[in-house]
């Protein structure tokens, strides 16, 4: 839940926000930038597409109205910072952008050689990646001091948490601005200090999530039985199965085979059963079949 504190506007050089990509992620990071006193501006390659974040991002504040966490009046005023356009010469005046679009290094390398021709050089280049290279990304900018990666995660309106990752080239001075960013939209960052596949939490998490497959695999409990006994030690609200289905299994089985052919390290080989379910179609909440049935 976000405090209200943080409505009004900001006391720092970062004014305007830019967002790239109007999906999921990206509505959800311009709904929490608008919340945090920015303008914003989101930009997408079509219309329609646009559209449809701007309309995800107000049926996403109406709710908050209606629950009594904003006023009428609140909302009226972060519909006036937000903006929509399927134009990026329109981000020219961003202090900062942050790129939501395919996770593809390729894609996200060509979109920031084109900023640097519609960016001022000292305006803050961020990306939303879970799993690429910062450095990677910053080498087709004239300045990689000023990329820096910024994970958020989903529902970003409701996930309090925020990775802030360092490329080779980040200035100390990108990372201090990006904080303050991030901070003002009511979220709490970790500082990455050097890139790593998988960043803290998805490494963590794959290597938990995987060990309970293993365990699933080799017939040792039910997943039900499984995911019991780790909320229960742990106090997660979610076992990791439970979790596995709610993020995809095809989503996570992609993340845990870049994580192994990264480190080639066998805590990250996927069990053969979880490959099995993969190919079948078996991927979890969104296909009503994973390691739980889904009416």
């Amino acid at each position: 839940m976000f405090s209200l504190t943080f409505i009004g506007g900001n006391n720092i050089g970062v004014k305007k926000i830019a967002i790239l990509g109007a999906g999921v992620m990206g509505a959800g990071i311009a709904q929490a930038a608008v919340h945090g006193g920015y303008e914003v501006i989101i930009r997408d390659l079509q219309m329609t597409l646009v559209q449809k974040g701007l309309s995800t991002i107000y049926n996403s504040l109406k709710e908050k109205v209606q629950a009594h966490e904003i006023t009428n009046e609140e909302l009226e005023l972060m519909k006036s910072r937000l903006t929509g356009t399927t134009d990026l010469t329109l981000i020219h005046d961003a202090d900062m952008v942050i790129e939501a679009i395919i996770e593809n290094a390729s894609v996200k390398k060509q979109v920031f050689a084109e900023l640097d021709n519609h960016c001022r050089e000292d305006t803050i280049l961020g990306t939303n990646t879970s799993t690429l290279s910062i450095s990677e990304i910053a080498s087709a900018t004239k300045n990689p001091q000023r990329v820096i990666g910024v994970h958020f995660f989903y529902p970003v309106p409701a996930m309090e948490l925020v990775e802030v990752v360092k490329g080779l080239q980040t200035s100390e001075d990108t990372v201090t601005r990006t904080l303050e960013v991030i901070g003002n939209m009511g979220k709490k960052a970790i500082v990455v200090q050097r890139e790593s596949p998988g960043f803290v939490v998805n490494r963590i998490l794959a290597s938990m999530i995987n060990e309970a497959i293993w365990v699933y695999g080799e017939g040792l409990a039910s997943a039900e039985d499984i995911d019991t006994a780790i909320k229960l030690e742990t106090g997660m609200k979610k076992g990791p199965l439970e979790l596995a289905d709610i993020l995809g299994l095809d989503t996570l089985y992609s993340g845990i085979m870049s994580l192994y052919e990264e480190f080639k390290d066998p805590k990250y080989r996927p069990h053969p059963s979880f490959t099995t379910m993969v190919r079948s179609g078996y991927l979890g909440r969104k296909t009503g079949q994973g390691f739980y049935r889904y009416e």
